[in-house]
């Protein structure tokens, strides 16, 4: 299974870029694991929210093929403990998912469209992060994940 993150605009901060950097190393052990970033819409002061939303849900959904499993990072999506989430996981490869697809939308979230096409919405939190550092948070809890499911001494519960 390929697993892929798709992020809307590139993070400024590079303390958020070296976590990010160093779970994916550790994740690319486990699964291929990939990073796309999506240019951040132009001249967002002309537009409105919508129309922000809908010209970024239609880059998103360039990336996306009529097979893959499409995850939506979301506030009102499913709130896993991370058990849960490794189980969610190996569901998905047990049920030969050849692409597992999460998306972390723009500021507003994301269009009608891309919520249509998902398969399902996950929320890390009911507290709100910055987009850059769901980055972060997203990518130690996969990699928490696997180690999960190969039984290794990260997680402790």
């Amino acid at each position: 299974m390929n697993i892929e993150l798709i992020v809307v605009g590139k993070t400024d901060m590079k303390e958020v870029e070296t976590l990010v950097t160093m779970y994916t190393k550790r994740l690319n052990h486990y699964v291929r694991f990939a990073i796309t970033t999506i240019a951040d819409v132009r001249n967002t002061k002309k537009l409105s929210e919508a129309e922000q939303k809908r010209l970024e849900g239609e880059a998103i959904l360039k990336l996306i093929n009529d097979s893959d499993h499409l995850t939506l990072l979301d506030e009102h999506g499913l709130e896993l403990r991370s058990i849960e989430f490794a189980e969610l996981i190996q569901r998905r490869m047990l049920a030969g998912t050849k692409r597992l697809v999460f998306v972390i939308g723009g500021p507003y979230g994301f269009s009608d469209v891309v919520y249509q096409r998902a398969n399902s919405k996950l929320s890390l939190s009911k507290m709100t992060f910055s987009h850059q550092i769901v980055r972060a948070i997203f990518t130690e809890q996969l990699y928490r994940a696997f180690t999960i499911l190969k039984n290794e001494p990260y997680h402790h519960e």
